[in-house]
């Protein structure tokens, strides 16, 4: 592998969030020095990852079956959903080992300065769920920063006139602060302080 190969390495991983130049290459040599079937095999799995995970149709979340495994184990609530903007926000909550209900990805947050409407996240899929009647509350676990908050109060707009509970988790999280990024004691604190909205 020559420099142009081991540049062209280093400016793929450098791609990825959270890896400057600096960590692509400690990961660039690391993977040229791993033996030849682990490099291949790191490979693989990423292709193998691109091809067959998918968003489940039910709650969006990631998946390689459908629906996922969350939404067809049976001894989960379908009376609470958790609303999240992001798949990897289910991991974040799943990591608590507390919550037993069922979750509802939007892929996104209401942000009228990048033109992202009501309309271009999943919020008609979240109604279509709740008026098929099972469920009763609503846990809006959008990130605390101005498109969570206003997501979240457009959601709580939409769902008060059909008598669902609507709770936000509490504000253990800081502002500005994403779900993936914050420990499991305070997530678990804003899961448990969630009020009413």
């Amino acid at each position: 592998m020559g420099v142009d190969s081991i540049n062209a390495l280093v400016a793929q991983l450098s791609r990825l969030p959270g890896i400057g130049t600096k960590s692509a290459q400690r990961l660039a040599y690391f993977i040229l020095d791993m033996p030849d079937g682990g490099a291949r095999e790191l490979a693989a799995s990423i292709v193998r990852a691109r091809d067959s995970v998918r968003y489940c149709p039910v709650c969006g979340n990631y998946t390689d079956t459908e629906p996922c495994a969350i939404c067809r184990d049976q001894s989960r609530s379908e009376e609470t959903i958790c609303v999240v903007e992001e798949a990897r926000d289910v991991f974040s909550m799943e990591k608590l080992r507390e919550y037993r209900g069922k979750y509802h990805v939007l892929h996104g947050a209401i942000s009228p300065t990048d033109g992202i409407g009501p309309g271009d996240i999943r919020i008609r899929e979240l109604m279509a769920r709740v008026e098929a009647g099972k469920v009763r509350e609503v846990i809006l676990a959008t990130n605390p920063d101005v498109k969570g908050e206003a997501t979240a109060s457009y959601i709580a707009r939409l769902l008060k006139p059909q008598g669902i509970r609507v709770t936000r988790i509490a504000h253990g999280i800081p502002i500005g602060g994403n779900l993936e990024y914050i420990d499991e004691m305070t997530l678990l604190k804003a899961m448990e302080g969630r009020r009413e909205m």
